[in-house]
């Protein structure tokens, strides 16, 4: 098979799902020529990711996007009844109160974000992904293989091969980026180093239509788990009975033995499995698909080489417990875009794109080593029950049946599961998983200041922080009679420049510094009488500078550079943040 022709493009993304369609929008947004490959004929023809956090509808309010998807998803309200039960038509074990839902939870939601979280199926996600970027000038190629790469100093030459004529051609590249997913061949071929191993434990997926509105429409859930004999087998810790769409698409998950052969994935197996977990037989059900696939805990350790980059689960690879992946997916292109751009600019040494490995491997090992720890503390349910040793059907139902006696035995196994459930928050309420990743990077200028660390749980509660390297703390501003986030006031590929009243030198550098080295530097100055004012006080409050003071916000939101208090004068301004940016752009 021959190469009969090349085509050029400053970044090459192979696959379409949240990681490359996400990577191609912003590109395409900022501005930077793409081309998107993908083997398949289609984008995603099945539910797979779905929970989408609150860091990444922050991520897609950014890329212009945000609206669209909460117009599609389901809301939050309708996610968080949690429900364990011994199917659906059966007997309710308990609930936990999930997603934000619990009102201190939705609390601490409202203050940290002004975008909230929503369940957004993959296959409704990638469509509005992939329609915006292409929108905006990203080149997509369906039905196209990548078989190779070859790279040097100035590039990347991809063969590809189109599976409608059987040709091969080249696709000449500035920067590659590997999105194609847990089998990623890109990876493979790049050496990127990986920890962890795969295929710890045996799932399916049965994809299905039924309308359990009459089980399930009092308790609104996106997650209802099934405690039922064969449910300890493999998988992901239960049977699984996951609402696509309110309530006639479903997705069901169910365990396999790793170790033995994988099931037959006939209709009739299908059917049987729907049937138990349902625990009503007279329900009309329409199989839509079924699939097999492997519990996962590996994470690169390095995701990039050279010019060749990896994202998403090409380079973390979990099972779905937090709903963690194509939110960790979208966050890895949003952090690697900016960088490829400013690089691709001139405005940024090559080194700036060290910081990706630097800033997303420690994120993506957390949050394999999170969604893993997730299976294991499913088991303190059963446990609960006694229902991890080999026993009858009936003896299991017994065991269910005795936490209903006024014995103290009873009382114990009551308590004992109340707590089983509630430990489940740190799969479903993880709101600082989601929210309190920290970098540490040669794009992020400490101040020197000692980090206080955390007041709480930081895998359950989220702390903002204006420290370099945290997410820019959220707090509504107003302008006029508008309001916006603080957030509202970065992004859109720019740095931007936070300061009060009597920091206006820090306005006078920002400008020079753009000027100096190529930058678009948005400014805001916060305070009364200004363009910005904060009247709740909130932003005073979280802002960790005094009204001198400085915040440099990198494109991603993220802070890159703290000063507490004022300059001395204004050479003093432009000295310190014209060092901060060339430090931060490898031009120092």
């Amino acid at each position: 098979m021959s190469t009969q022709r090349r085509v050029e493009t400053d970044v090459l993304i192979v696959g379409s799902g949240p990681a490359g369609a996400s990577a191609a929008l912003a590109l395409s947004t900022y501005g930077v020529p793409n081309i998107v490959v993908t083997r398949h004929a289609r984008l995603a023809d099945t539910p797979r990711a779905h929970i989408t956090n609150q860091r990444t509808m922050e991520v897609l309010r950014d890329l212009g996007v945000e609206q669209e998807v909460v117009a599609r998803a389901t809301p939050q309200h309708l996610m968080g009844n949690t429900v364990f039960c011994t199917s659906l038509a059966g007997e309710e074990l308990g609930r936990l109160r999930s997603w934000g839902n619990d009102p201190l939870v939705q609390a601490a939601h409202d203050l940290a974000s002004p975008s909230r979280m929503c369940d957004m199926p993959q296959n409704w996600m990638e469509p509005v992904l992939v329609e915006a970027a292409v929108a905006r000038g990203t080149r997509l190629r369906y039905s196209t293989v990548y078989k190779s790469f070859e790279q040097d100093a100035d590039g990347v030459t991809v063969v590809v091969e189109d599976r409608l004529r059987g040709d091969a051609y080249a696709i000449r590249a500035k920067y590659l980026i590997g999105a194609d997913g847990g089998r990623s061949k890109v990876a493979e071929d790049a050496g990127l180093p990986m920890g962890g191993k795969m295929g710890v434990a045996g799932s399916v997926n049965i994809v299905f239509e039924a309308d359990l509105s009459r089980y399930v429409a009092h308790r609104p859930s996106t997650l209802y788990w099934v405690l039922t004999p064969g449910a300890t087998v493999g998988g992901i810790g239960a049977g699984l009975v996951r609402c696509v769409r309110p309530w006639n698409e479903w997705l069901i998950v169910w365990g396999y033995d790793v170790e033995g052969a994988p099931p037959d994935l006939t209709e009739e197996y299908a059917l049987s499995v729907v049937r138990q977990l349902i625990g009503d037989d007279d329900i009309p059900v329409t199989i839509r698909s079924s699939s097999a696939w492997t519990v996962n805990e590996m994470y690169a350790e390095s995701y990039s080489n050279g010019r060749v980059f990896c994202a998403g689960d090409a380079t973390h690879r979990h099972p779905p417990s937090n709903g963690l992946g194509s939110n960790t997916s979208i966050q890895d292109a949003y952090n690697l875009a900016w960088k490829l751009k400013l690089v691709l600019d001139g405005a940024a040494a090559p080194s700036l794109l060290d910081t990706y490995t630097d800033e997303r491997a420690p994120v993506g090992r957390q949050i394999v080593t999170r969604a893993n720890k997730s299976i294991g503390e499913t088991a303190p349910v059963f446990d609960a029950l006694d229902l991890l040793t080999p026993q009858s059907p009936e003896q299991l139902l017994a065991n269910m049946e005795s936490r209903k006696e006024a014995t103290p035995a009873g009382e114990k196994r009551r308590a004992r599961l109340r707590e089983a459930i509630d430990f489940k928050r740190y799969e479903f309420n993880a709101h600082g998983v989601e929210l309190n990743q920290r970098y540490a990077s040669a794009a992020v200028v400490p101040d020197g200041t000692a980090d206080p660390g955390f007041d709480r749980d930081p895998e359950l509660y989220h702390q903002p922080s204006s420290r370099p390297g945290a997410k820019l703390p959220h707090a509504w501003l107003t302008a006029g009679t508008r309001t916006l986030s603080t957030l509202d006031l970065g992004g859109g590929g720019r740095f931007t420049l936070l300061t009060g009243i009597g920091g206006e030198a820090w306005v006078a550098a920002a400008r020079a510094a753009g000027a100096e080295l190529g930058l678009d530097i948005a400014t805001a100055v916060v305070g009364p009488g200004r363009a910005y004012e904060d009247p709740y006080g909130d932003w005073a409050r979280l802002r960790g500078i005094g009204d001198t003071g400085a915040l440099l916000v990198r494109p991603d939101l993220y802070i890159a550079f703290r000063r507490a208090d004022g300059a001395a004068d204004d050479a003093e301004a432009r000295a310190v943040l014209g060092a901060a940016l060339r430090r931060i752009l490898g031009r120092d």
